[in-house]
């Protein structure tokens, strides 16, 4: 039955729009991509090229402040290295005056240079443009006791303006800070940037220590200089960047000490003193906008060039901060400017543009409709087509309509993935159906089945009708506990394999291994989840008895151990027990030939001889009882339990490399004997094996075990690859080994546990001539069939 076909959407008036709207979309679309395009270029080159031109401002700025300040590092390092040269006397303090006063004519950058000797002496030049002379001296002597403190003001010729003495000046260059520093690192030291207190100006003091010639690591004194940096500024000031961009420098204190504007960079103390104005408050409002939030924690550390951009006002500006001058001078470069100043022309040149692509646009539009109503009626006519066959109201193979060649073209592909789609869920059907696993599709809204085939039936007990509808966490339990598995649709936590226990019809339970998958939709929303169900109850059975077979191993194994000890000593022990009571009676029978025998000698003696009677007594009982506990016999298949104790010991034999091999005939015939105590012989036999080629390193790595009938007896091998036995070693000796951690009771054991099953077991004598290892036998009685 075909289902009744559903009213078609107003394809016509939807798609004559569409088409109408394309066309002049595709018009305004390429002329607006024409004018984005050259738009867009010509912003990309003049943004690499304002950032190229931000960057080599912030390279000029570093070599103009290098520069400027390279010839104070050298003015002060060479007059510490006169003096500490003795070139010149700075113990003389006339002399040493004239040559600071020739040192600050030469750098006119230079505010100050000055000399302080470690016993408190001090020479100080420095410019006063608004003294009674061009330059001031300072010059502090200490003799005899007596403190010296000259103000001396000279013109350009080194001739004395003014001169006059304060005796109330307490200034001591030792309890500088440069001083202290350059004392401290014994080197050419940069103090941070500053407000001169004199000046009112921005400025840097470099200090330079004389050391002595005599004693190493004593210094003479310090040689500073003073050094306004304002200049950087009056050259900030001159740089074109665009039309209204600027630089500055900011410390790595966050401090701003350098900018255009010189009087920004000033901030006044609570106590009126002058200091340097953060980049959180600058009052440079876009400078601020830009570095402010670079500055973590009121610290300004960049190791890199970054180029930024950001919003202020409205504005896009354009930034790069370079990283520090060096360590010993850690300046930042930081340079902004608006992003119109490069830009602007292209912004409005492009506006008009798009103008003009509206325009052309709506022309081809109008001219559209016309298009589109000549190509509608032949989509039309697809389109309805398509949409019957979609949902089976025609046959693909009726005859269509005529259209255009390329939808003719579609139409013959679209009846083609038809055909194809229902082949592929017939295919499906058939697979879910006909599979041997228990397989089930799950709804995605209440994890009720809603599809089951046969086999899962089967497997259950239950009826498809039975089914359908009902909540898988009806029928499936957790491994470890009886309750339900928490299953949430869309089974996001469900998916992937787990084992767990299945309840038939009847109420029984068994083993199932699950495995579940979502299936989506297009759009990825899970429409249903296909679950299939293995019953692995007979291999969860196979690993219950292997478990129990260790379980039951590592109880034999401890009290075989126990027993062979046990035994091992009564039998050393009886001897010195049988000594010590001879030994008692002989002293007895001694004491009794002395006219006068000691009554409490005589007591003593027979404690002796009567403790060690019960001692022997008490051995002779303990190995009589271990003797009786023999173990339950019974009847079993050989080959089963050999490929259980292959099993225990194949993690041990696949760290180690070695390859065990199995030569057994399927039909070998079963054995009798206690079957926990074969498993044990099995299991030592074989881990002595590894172990042996494991300590040897043999290149070869391989354990054969074979098994044959003869006459009433099973005889098994175990071969090794191996060193092989010394003959020097008695195997089967109770504590002794070759081990260096064994005991020694291993293969002792073994050989008990054989006899006491009735066979025997011994180490097979390598033939001359023969390959290397060890190769161990041992036999079984087979079971007699009545």
């Amino acid at each position: 039955m075909r289902p009744t076909p559903r009213k078609k959407p107003t394809i016509t008036k939807s798609l004559g729009a569409l088409l109408a709207i394309c066309l002049a979309g595709l018009q305004f679309l390429a002329v607006f991509l024409v004018v984005y395009t050259s738009y867009l270029t010509s912003e990309r080159a003049l943004l690499l090229h304002a950032r190229d031109l931000l960057r080599d401002v912030g390279i000029n700025t570093i070599e103009h402040s290098k520069g400027f300040l390279s010839p104070a590092e050298g003015a002060a390092e060479l007059a510490a290295r006169l003096a500490q040269n003795r070139v010149i006397a700075s113990d003389d303090p006339q002399v040493l005056e004239r040559l600071l006063f020739q040192q600050l004519q030469i750098a006119p950058q230079f505010a100050g240079i000055y000399f302080g000797s470690e016993d408190g002496n001090f020479v100080m030049v420095m410019r006063t443009p608004e003294g009674p002379g061009e330059f001031r001296s300072k010059i502090i002597t200490q003799r005899d006791g007596k403190r010296l403190v000259q103000l001396i003001w000279r013109d350009d010729s080194f001739g004395i303006v003014e001169a006059r003495v304060d005796p109330e000046d307490p200034y001591d260059p030792r309890q500088r800070p440069w001083y202290k520093k350059a004392k401290a690192q014994l080197t050419t030291i940069w103090t941070d940037p500053y407000i001169f207190f004199t000046s009112q100006q921005p400025g840097i003091t470099l200090a330079a220590p004389v050391i002595s010639n005599h004693e190493q690591g004593f210094i003479r004194g310090v040689v500073g200089v003073d050094i306004e940096i304002s200049m950087i500024s009056h050259f900030l000031s001159r740089l074109n960047i665009g039309q209204h961009g600027k630089a500055l420098i900011i410390h790595s204190d966050g401090d701003v000490i350098a900018h255009p504007d010189l009087n920004l960079i000033k901030a006044k103390n609570e106590d009126g003193t002058l200091r340097f104005a953060n980049i959180r408050e600058f009052e440079d409002p876009i400078a601020r906008a830009a570095f402010a939030p670079m500055a973590n924690d009121g610290l300004l550390t960049v190791t890199e060039e970054t180029p930024t951009e950001f919003t202020y006002e409205g504005q896009k500006f354009v930034a790069t901060v370079m990283p520090k001058i060096s360590d010993t001078l850690p300046w930042t470069i930081a340079v902004y400017a608006p992003e119109d100043d490069f830009t602007g022309v292209i912004k409005q040149n492009r506006s008009m543009n798009i103008w003009i692509a509206a325009l052309v646009a709506a022309i081809s539009g109008v001219a559209g409709l016309g298009l589109a109503h000549l190509i509608y009626k032949p989509v039309h006519a697809f389109a309805v087509r398509s949409t019957l066959i979609a949902q089976g109201v025609i046959d693909p193979s009726d005859p269509q309509p005529r259209t255009y060649m390329e939808l003719e073209r579609a139409n013959t592909t679209l009846v083609r993935e038809i055909v194809a789609r229902r082949e592929a869920e017939r295919e499906y059907g058939q697979t879910f159906d006909q599979s041997p696993r228990g397989m089930a599709q799950i709804s995605s809204s209440c994890g009720a089945f809603t599809r089951v085939n046969a086999s899962l039936c089967r497997m259950t007990g239950f009826e498809p009708d039975e089914l359908i509808g009902k909540p898988i966490t009806d029928m499936l339990l957790s491994a470890s506990s009886d309750s339900p598995p928490q299953i949430d649709a869309p089974f996001k936590d469900f998916v992937g394999n787990r084992e767990m226990r299945c309840r038939r019809k009847d109420g029984s339970l068994f083993w199932v291994a699950v495995n579940s998958i979502i299936v989506n939709d297009a759009d990825g929303n899970p429409m249903h989840a296909v679950v299939t169900l293995d019953d692995i109850t007979s291999s969860k059975e196979a690993e219950g008895q292997i478990v129990q077979l260790n379980r039951d191993l590592s109880h034999l194994a401890r009290g075989n151990t126990m027993g062979q000890m046990a035994t091992g000593l009564a039998h050393e022990l009886n001897q010195p027990l049988t000594a010590i009571a001879q030994n008692a009676d002989t002293a007895l029978l001694i004491l009794n030939q002395h006219a006068q025998p000691d009554d409490e000698l005589h007591e003593i003696l027979l404690e002796i001889e009567k403790q060690s009677l019960r001692a022997g007594e008490i051995i002779r009982a303990l190995r009589a009882f271990i003797r009786k506990d023999a173990g339950d016999r019974s009847v079993f298949g050989f080959g089963e339990l050999l490929d259980q104790s292959l099993r225990l010991v194949r993690a041990e034999a696949t760290e180690a490399n070695v390859t065990i091999e199995s030569e057994i005939a399927p039909d070998v015939p079963d054995v009798e004997g206690n079957r926990v105590q074969i498993a044990q012989v099995i299991v030592n036999l074989l881990r002595n094996a590894i172990e042996a080629i494991a300590y040897a390193g043999s290149n070869e790595r391989r354990v054969t075990v074979r098994a044959w009938p003869d006459a009433a007896l099973m005889t098994v091998s175990v071969k090794d690859t191996g060193p092989g036995i010394s003959p020097t070693i008695n195997l089967f000796a109770q504590f002794e080994t070759s081990k260096p951690d064994g005991m020694g009771l291993g293969l002792s054991i073994c050989r008990s546990i054989i006899e006491a099953n009735g066979g025997a077991l011994w180490l097979e004598e390598r033939s001359e001539g023969g390959e290397g290892g060890a190769e161990f036998r041992f036999t079984l009685p087979l079971h007699r069939t009545a």
